[in-house]
């Protein structure tokens, strides 16, 4: 037991839930996706049928196409936009043929799915004649189960990498080792007792990897010992953006709020702990640092700004609070007859 725990966590998940083989199956990066958006939907079905929101339970549906389109629009343009534009003129032979389209390949951006989730609520909210932040403030407290579940799918994948454990002495066994290290320091990595049984073409690395992430336990005594322990970040950023965003959110709406308080919460709070948590994590490849901040960081403080200013603006403002977790729901009508 001292042993294991005095060691890196060697990566080896797979990131296919189901694999069909032939780059084909269900990831757990999709399916992290569907339970977030299924969670969100619940979350709001209570809301409405206890009379803690304007939405009516009939249409929650509605609202969660809307969400959904929001996050997967805004957030996969935000990518593109803000951390890898070559998606935007990028094609291939193979489907979905657009390299911007390829979603499941991962690429997704926390802040474009944001701004993508508030203009159509936003539109939403008018459409059905609510205060039009009203929708906001509802997916921004229901987000969160969803964001944690994307930086686990992060995990999962193996990407989005923290930085180089520095501590002093052995790195404890929390922090990670990626078996796909070896495709960036190839010079590095002495690999050479593996050529004999594993072939030295120009696969070779592949197959090292696959065989790594198989359990192949001869790859694994050559690989392990050379390669380099990371923070878990995407550990640290799946707490602060899903359950410690949640508790924050849900301690703030304890009482009704006026329209807009939740959202500009919601943007100070994930905004401040993202800035703290990308200290541990490695800024995006060819994203260039400004003034030392990574670009999750210079979002992030932009994020907080605004959301700061939202909630001075919607506290002076005349909207009627709305809401409040702790106490009994509207009642300006009789809750909906149940149901079987």
């Amino acid at each position: 037991m001292h042993s294991l725990l005095a060691e890196s966590y060697l990566h080896s998940l797979d990131p296919y839930a189901v694999d069909f083989g032939g780059g084909i199956g269900l990831r757990w990066y999709g399916l992290a996706y569907v339970i977030g958006f299924l969670i969100a939907w619940w979350m709001t079905w209570s809301m409405a049928r206890s009379r803690r929101c304007l939405v009516e339970p009939h249409s929650v549906s509605d609202m969660m196409i809307y969400i959904i389109l929001g996050v997967l629009l805004g957030g996969r343009l935000g990518y593109a936009l803000f951390y890898d534009p070559h998606l935007f003129i990028g094609f291939s032979s193979s489907f979905p043929f657009w390299d911007l389209l390829a979603i499941y390949k991962g690429g997704m951006a926390s802040h474009g799915g944001m701004l993508g989730v508030i203009i159509a609520l936003l539109i939403f909210g008018m459409r059905h004649r609510f205060p039009p932040l009203h929708p906001v403030d509802i997916g921004a407290f229901i987000a969160p189960p969803g964001l944690f579940l994307g930086r686990i799918a992060n995990f999962v994948n193996g990407e989005l990498w923290g930085k180089q454990w520095s501590g002093e002495g052995e790195a404890p066994w929390w922090t990670v080792k990626y078996p796909t290290e070896i495709y960036l320091r190839p010079d590095e990595i002495d690999l050479s007792p593996l050529r004999s049984s594993l072939g030295g073409d120009a696969s070779f690395y592949d197959r090292v990897v696959e065989e790594a992430y198989a359990g192949n336990q001869q790859v694994i005594d050559v690989l392990e010992p050379q390669l380099t322990s990371y923070l878990p970040s995407q550990i640290f950023q799946a707490m602060t953006d899903g359950p410690i965003l949640l508790l924050l959110l849900a301690l703030v709406w304890l009482k009704p709020r006026k329209p807009g308080i939740i959202a500009g919460s919601f943007l100070a709070f994930y905004g401040a702990m993202r800035i703290f948590t990308e200290v541990f994590r490695q800024p995006d490849e060819g994203v260039s640092l400004f003034m030392g901040l990574s670009r999750g960081q210079q979002l992030s403080i932009i994020q907080v700004l605004a959301g700061l200013f939202l909630i001075l603006l919607c506290s002076i403002g005349r909207g009627t609070p709305v809401g409040g977790l702790a106490g009994p729901g509207r009642s300006d009508q009789a809750p909906p007859p149940a149901t079987v």
